[in-house]
């Protein structure tokens, strides 16, 4: 960034010490916390290890009837009427375990794992990292409509957050190590490194520094690497045949898939929080809930089995193109249908699967009517419109998928569709379907990350240059006199600057210690009644770290001083200053202009 110029028109910078001039704020604790980040990554593989034969097993048992971790698919199991009675058993133990041991075990994952962060200064409890993966396992091995995600991104930031509380740390610390965990644990399930790192940075950071991007960063890549050595399945997880590089008709096209993933994802959150409403109304107890929810879902893998579970395999036929017409439609409507309630019934599980495939299933369905492309390709662009328009995290949504499938050269059709998808759902829907259950805990996330303009001004460029100054020597009482009689100079400030007999800085005094000085006024100095040696800034300083002095010192005002001088003042930065700073950020950013002519 240039160098701003200061209000005499001076370069503000010239003089400013090299070593109080950086692009970022990261110090050396850095390495502390990626040293953390190489055992969170590990753990989180573990934990993902843990979490898949958890519901491998729990699968078998549930549906055929058998001790085996294999892998195995509620769909493929032959139970008749009985396919009802195994999602009710599953989600009866859920509410058990929701209501006894922790009801932060409910949803899937994301939201309570941004509660934490929000308001729980990121500490998470050890009961709910043990009880997590066990609900979610029984909660998709009994045939819930999910995905192991959610579970293991609550579950892996849940085991970064106990390991974060082993150690004196900030909020904020805790907060990148938690990260670490979640970001860890979904690059040990998928193989997806890169999209874990971007779907924590959109979604849980809220910051884009390397001081948490980095340890986040090693975790991911540590849990990838470790996948393979833990025996999970080798990435990519659903490998296909490479497309053609897109062209301009295709990125058209995609565009417009991705207009209508995103029309879908906007009806799927309405969806999805009508059915959460009708559950609020319900006059039972919420550790009912899931067991009523499993009742549809029941009902639903009895009518079309292909509802139940992951559904890894529903996701690799729709990558293949090997699913066409009326059966899409079937499939998508069911599974919006049985998942939506189940979701909103208070169960344990993920959305990132169930998401995959309905917008797979919405792509692939209109492939049909595409002149150019096949239904594989369509079917990516719907996976990542999907993402980017019902999560808001368009990154995530395009790298994931290509990570999924490693063909590289889609890339470019599935930055269309994450992105035109994203447009619709932000100009439709005020929140997204993960944000809005924060919201009505009555949370507020803002998702728009931008620069604060306090960091980029520099406090020469805001304070006043020439402040009035008053002489050590100077009475409470005649100072007092002069702000009555009008001064203009003094009545603006709520402080004024002290100076000695040289015109160096010797302290400050507000009107609060005038009338702390009361009745002494007419025999104590200014200097007596104010602060000596007061709180001070340099023109060349932040104004981002000047505002953190000012609270740190329970302060509203600071004299400005030469860094090689600090008793020579050279400007007054007040309370004023700043907020005429922000206004003339709002006025940039909202006052609209003719164009030169």
């Amino acid at each position: 960034m240039n160098a701003k110029p200061s209000k005499n028109g001076q370069d503000s910078t010239a003089t400013n010490s090299s070593e109080n001039l950086s692009d970022f704020s990261t110090d050396r604790r850095v390495l502390l916390l990626s040293g953390m980040a190489l055992v969170i990554g590990a753990m989180s593989a573990v934990v993902a290890k843990v979490l898949i034969w958890l519901i491998n097993s729990i699968t078998n048992l549930a549906f055929f009837q058998r001790i085996s971790a294999a892998p195995a698919a509620p769909q493929d199991a032959h139970l008749g009427l009985w396919v009802i009675a195994v999602p009710v058993a599953g989600a009866l133990i859920i509410g058990l375990m929701a209501r006894y041991g922790s009801p932060k075990i409910r949803g899937h994952g994301i939201p309570e794992a941004l509660e934490a962060i929000l308001i729980g200064r990121s500490r998470m409890e050890l009961k709910v990292a043990l009880l997590k993966p066990v609900s979610s396992a029984v909660s998709i091995g009994t045939g819930g409509p999910f995905g192991a995600e959610g579970p293991i991104i609550m579950t892996g930031g849940a085991f970064g957050s106990l390991f974060a509380q082993l150690f004196h740390l900030s909020s904020a610390e805790r907060k990148t190590l938690l990260v670490a965990g979640a970001a860890g644990g979904m690059s040990a399930i998928f193989g997806t490194p890169v999209a874990a790192v971007l779907l924590a940075v959109e979604l849980l950071l809220f910051e884009w520094k390397p001081r948490s991007f980095i340890p986040v960063a090693i975790s991911a890549i540590v849990a990838s690497v470790l996948r393979l050595r833990l025996g999970i399945e080798a990435a990519p997880i659903f490998p296909i045949a490479p497309h053609a590089a897109p062209g301009g008709v295709e990125l058209l096209i995609a565009l417009g898939v991705g207009v209508l993933v995103g029309l879908g994802s906007g009806l799927l959150t309405t969806l999805v929080y009508a059915f959460e409403d009708l559950f609020q109304k319900l006059p039972i107890h919420w550790m009912w809930w899931p067991a009523i929810g499993a009742v549809f879902v029941g009902i639903g893998g009895y009518i079309d089995p292909r509802v139940l579970g992951v559904g890894y395999k529903i996701i690799h036929s729709l990558l293949s193109g090997e699913m066409v017409g009326m059966t899409l439609l079937g499939l998508l409507a069911a599974k919006a249908l049985v998942w939506s309630i189940a979701l909103c019934s208070g169960t344990s599980g993920g959305v990132l699967a169930p998401l995959l495939i309905m917008g797979g299933a919405m792509g692939a369905f209109v492939s049909h009517w595409l002149p150019v492309g096949d239904a594989s390709l369509w079917a990516m662009v719907g996976m990542a419109g999907i993402m980017g328009g019902t999560m808001r995290s368009p990154f995530t949504g395009m790298i994931f998928v290509l990570e999924l499938t490693h063909d590289l050269n889609a890339l470019p059709a599935l930055m269309a569709g994450s992105i035109a998808a994203l447009g619709v759902t932000v100009l439709l829907l005020r929140r997204s379907i993960l944000t809005e259950k924060i919201a009505r805990r009555g949370l507020h996330i803002t998702r728009e990350y931008t620069v604060d303009p306090f960091n980029l001004l520099r406090v020469s460029e805001v304070m006043d240059e020439n402040p009035p100054t008053i002489p050590a020597s100077m009475t409470v009482a005649e100072l007092a006199d002069r702000i009555a009689a009008g001064d203009a100079r003094l009545t603006r400030r709520q402080g004024t600057i002290i100076v000695d007999e040289q015109g160096l800085l010797a302290g400050i005094i507000a009107r609060g210690d005038m009338m702390r000085a009361m009745p002494d006024i007419f025999t104590r100095t200014v200097l007596e009644a104010g602060k000596r040696d007061p709180v001070v800034t340099f023109p060349d300083e932040l104004l981002n770290d000047a505002v953190a002095k000012m609270l740190k010192h329970d302060v509203g005002r600071l004299p400005v001083v030469e860094r090689e001088n600090p008793r020579h003042v050279v400007g007054y930065l007040g309370r004023a200053d700043i907020m005429a700073a922000r206004a003339n950020h709002l006025e940039e950013e909202h006052t609209r202009e003719r164009g030169e002519q």
